[in-house]
């Protein structure tokens, strides 16, 4: 039994520490992915079983790849290996160099990932219906994987369709990569993606990235948020949760840190607020806090309708204290406890605890 599905790419990330890209002689790796953050963290942090739907290059460094998958305990069963040709001719497996920022440089992260196996991924690839038929209870997806390639928007289409003929709970996180869309329409091609895939999910996290006319169009100021929101919910008139972390980043290494959603039973709903969070590794908080927002909402009552104010502010403060905790350390994906967690919805404390 699988309670949480991912779609998306997994890549091999490789992080030169406190160094940068340019002048590094030893990476660390890690695995990493905008949608498989999110399954990765539901299964370490909150114990709900995950598993991704991705494709490898079946290589030396796909199997390695999916070693960092199994450390993590997603199941990797829904893997899709492709046979490698030895020089990546055909297909191959993404890699993404990632540096810290500090103070006044920000973080850098440049990315190798034309022509990955997983881009090459079509409709009718995965039988979704055995997929979904087997009492997965969420579907999980983004614009990461659908803006790798004109197939990967028909799949995750697919995907999400077919989640909710099952009565699958799906989520969709915009997660607008100016990269992915260069020379393919940029941002106005995205927005259409976006808007086109967002219709069919019920919980849409980072839905500011669908506000304006285009994605990142304006920074949106805290006092703006809850008109953004709804503005969004005009365009998603089936959305039953739209919500979205809010940062302000005076250096790398500080931001301030805060959440906010809105659903059409509740209205508008601010989450808990931390100024000030000193950050080592930004990459993945979006990600964190997606995954315990679905936590909030897969232990309370996400039905339909059911929806109570109680919940989602709930959900709110686990997703903004887990993203907040997968920023204190290393790498895409979270290493933070549900004890550490809970402890810092409670009373955001960094005193030791022994």
């Amino acid at each position: 039994m699988i309670d949480v599905v991912a779609l998306g790419e997994v890549m091999l990330r490789l992080d030169p520490g406190e160094g940068r890209i340019r002048t590094a002689r030893t990476f660390q790796v890690w695995e990493g992915g905008g949608e498989y953050n999110v399954a990765r963290g539901l299964r370490r942090c909150f114990g709900w079983r995950a598993a991704v739907v991705t494709a490898l290059a079946d290589n030396a460094v796909g199997r390695l790849v999916e070693d960092l998958i199994l450390q993590g305990g997603v199941d990797t069963s829904l893997i899709r290996w492709v046979p490698g040709d030895g020089v990546g001719r055909t297909a191959r497996n993404g890699l993404n160099f990632v540096e810290r920022g500090y103070g006044i440089r920000s973080a850098l992260g440049v990315s190798d990932r034309a022509h990955t196996a997983v881009s090459q991924l079509k409709k009718g690839d995965v039988d979704w219906d055995t997929v979904f038929a087997a009492g997965v209870r969420w579907l999980h997806t983004g614009g990461i994987f659908a803006g790798l390639s004109d197939t990967t928007l028909d799949v995750t289409e697919e995907a999400m369709t077919t989640a909710r003929r099952h009565g699958v709970t799906v989520s969709y996180d915009p997660n607008y990569r100016p990269s992915l869309w260069a020379g393919r329409g940029g941002a106005d091609a995205a927005r259409e993606a976006d808007l086109r895939l967002a219709r069919h999910a019920d919980v849409v996290v980072g839905a500011l990235g669908l506000a304006g006319t285009h994605p990142g169009q304006a920074h949106i100021g805290g006092d703006e948020v809850a008109d953004a929101l709804t503005e969004v919910a005009g365009l998603l008139p089936e959305a039953r949760v739209l919500a979205t972390t809010l940062r302000e980043v005076p250096s790398a290494g500080v931001n301030d840190w805060a959440s906010a959603a809105w659903s059409p039973r509740t209205g508008f709903v601010n989450g808990p607020r931390m100024p000030g969070l000193h950050v080592l590794d930004r990459i993945g908080s979006g990600d964190g806090f997606a995954a315990g927002l679905i936590h909030g909402l897969l232990a309370g009552d996400d039905r339909p309708g059911r929806l109570t104010t109680a919940c989602l502010e709930r959900a709110l403060a686990y997703g903004t204290a887990h993203g907040a905790l997968t920023m204190t350390t290393p790498g895409d994906v979270s290493m933070a406890s549900l004890t550490e967690v809970e402890a810092l919805m409670a009373d955001g404390s960094a005193a030791v605890r022994r």
